[in-house]
């Protein structure tokens, strides 16, 4: 008789627990499903029990950010351009105290934006889920309206709004924005994107990981295919603060979830890179004359 192998620990499984992502022990059985935990300063997911990287930090991880080191350095000379007072009284603090604040002014910057898009993607979920009175900050009134008129244009009726995926095969997780089907009859997978600069082609890769992820959290407690959802292109949406909106195709084909793959690799390799090329420190040879001799 051959054993039958539990799929998260293989540890011999019951053969009458089957799944089908595979057989599961006893043991690991209470631990199959996918859980989002939300902290203080984001979240992460955990999947069968596990820990598991999201989507967008695979992504920021192994791909290179060329363009935010000239941002960043941009930023901060910008900052002290712009805030010689500020500047004048905190070089009379001293070099240290300038320095550890000019050193983060960058990071304060991209955690602000940060929070705006996240707060973006709070407002178009609940008006996706059917408030019609929102009361919106000022400062975020462009953002919505500009959702506003991007699901009025395309007519967008959601599938799915804010709904985690995750791949037990490729060990990812993540959570779109949205599934909804658009005035030409093709079903989209949309993601907002908020920031200055607008699409890049990570936003390619974000779209490409979810689409390709094995299956979704229903609201029922349920794990669905994402491939029932027949999803057609990917819709990356960038909202502008004077309420007008870029609409651009994304490609989610096989080939575009290669291209997630390896940068995923990219970002799983880096953590470990040292460790598995790189030996201890050597000791020194002795070479002098009288030792060759």
């Amino acid at each position: 008789m051959i054993d039958i192998l539990c799929f998260l620990c293989g540890d011999v499984a019951d053969p009458f627990e089957r799944h089908p992502e595979g057989p599961w022990c006893e043991d690991c059985l209470p631990k199959r499903g996918l859980k989002r935990i939300n902290t203080k300063t984001g979240h992460y997911y955990k999947l069968d029990g596990r820990r598991v990287s999201g989507v967008t930090t695979l992504i920021g991880n192994g791909m290179p950010k060329l363009n935010l080191i000239d941002w960043a350095a941009r930023t901060v000379a910008e900052y002290v351009a712009d805030n010689p007072a500020e500047i004048a009284s905190l070089r009379g603090a001293g070099r240290q105290q300038l320095v550890d604040f000019l050193k983060t002014r960058h990071t304060a910057i991209r955690d602000q934006a940060g929070a705006r898009g996240t707060d973006v993607h709070t407002y178009a979920q609940r008006f996706l889920s059917g408030e019609d009175e929102l009361t919106v900050p000022d400062e975020l009134i462009g953002y919505v309206e500009a959702c506003v008129a991007f699901l009025d244009e395309w007519q967008l009726v959601p599938v799915l709004v804010e709904t985690t995926v995750a791949s037990r095969m490729w060990q990812y997780c993540g959570t779109f924005d949205v599934v909804g089907d658009v005035y030409d009859g093709t079903r989209r997978i949309v993601d907002w994107k908020t920031g200055a600069s607008g699409i890049w082609g990570e936003t390619g890769l974000q779209l490409a990981a979810y689409a390709g992820a094995d299956f979704y959290h229903h609201v029922d407690g349920t794990e669905r295919r994402v491939r029932d959802l027949a999803i057609d292109k990917g819709l990356a949406v960038h909202l502008k603060p004077d309420g007008t909106y870029d609409a651009f195709d994304t490609v989610i084909d096989p080939s575009a979830f290669k291209k997630f793959q390896h940068v995923a690799t990219v970002a799983r390799l880096a953590r470990t890179l040292k460790a598995d090329l790189i030996g201890p420190a050597l000791p020194r040879p002795n070479t002098s004359q009288e030792n060759v001799a």
